[in-house]
């Protein structure tokens, strides 16, 4: 999947650095950055 420049990302939950359950309907209605590094951790 492939986002656009301003499209809305998908609905999805990840742990954070204390180990805690979120997702992203948390910070509706804040401006956030999601960044991805989507080769990490592969031979890509």
């Amino acid at each position: 999947m492939y986002l656009e420049i301003g499209e809305k990302a998908p609905q999805f939950k990840l742990m954070d650095q204390n180990n805690n359950e979120i997702q992203l309907d948390e910070f509706k209605g804040s401006k956030i950055v999601l960044w991805f590094y989507p080769k990490a951790s592969t031979p890509g």
